[in-house]
């Protein structure tokens, strides 16, 4: 379970306004996939879902997202935020795992799915190890029913927000598990020592 959860429901796009777009997001281990997932199982047996996920990640499992304790479902993976629209078909809800992964385009996918009248679920960090936003992320969130969730802080034990690399950043490898990262609370994060590589847009996380 979550350490903390507080949703947020922010809607700032009047032309979305009936339409649905959930945003999940939080710190690494808040137990961001452990909703989605729940949120998939609540659906009726005979609702059409469309769950996808970066093809980048394929470290638990390449045709399924994967939570920290083993909870699965299946998922096709994608190569970038497009190839969404021609893979979801007639879907009524769309899961989308860990959105920080996509490019700027993802925000107009989510749009486009939601006008054609498909529930849009996705979950994604909000904050890279240098405790900056992901650019897309806060695009959507500010279109989206946002439910922001926390994990509980390795350095002190206080909601943490903040994801922390315990080790130094190698050859500009922003690629990770729980043996370089740790949910912080602010006031026990501290950034890499090593400056943001140019470009710098992604923060691989395991599943939580």
């Amino acid at each position: 379970m979550p350490f903390g959860r507080c949703p947020e429901g922010e809607q700032a796009d009047i032309s979305l306004a009936n339409t649905t777009i959930e945003l999940i997001i939080g710190c690494m281990f808040s137990g961001k996939t452990t909703e989605l997932i729940r949120r998939i199982e609540a659906l009726a047996p005979s609702t059409g879902i469309a769950t996808l996920k970066p093809a980048i990640d394929d470290r638990y499992s390449p045709t399924h997202i994967v939570t920290h304790n083993r909870q699965t479902a299946a998922a096709q993976t994608v190569q970038n935020a497009r190839a969404i629209l021609d893979l979801v078909g007639d879907a009524e809800v769309v899961a989308i795992d860990e959105i920080h992964f996509f490019d700027d385009a993802i925000v107009e996918v989510c749009q486009e799915l939601a006008q054609r009248g498909m529930r849009v679920i996705c979950t994604g960090l909000d904050l890279d190890m240098w405790g900056d936003v992901f650019p897309h992320v806060e695009k959507l969130r500010r279109i989206a029913e946002t439910t922001v969730l926390t994990a509980e802080c390795k350095a002190c034990g206080r909601p943490a927000n903040r994801t922390h690399r315990t080790v130094p950043l190698l050859d500009n490898n922003l690629v990770g598990g729980p043996e370089e990262f740790e949910p912080r609370c602010e006031q026990c994060f501290a950034p890499p020592a090593a400056p943001k590589p140019a470009g710098a847009t992604g923060l691989a996380q395991p599943p939580d």
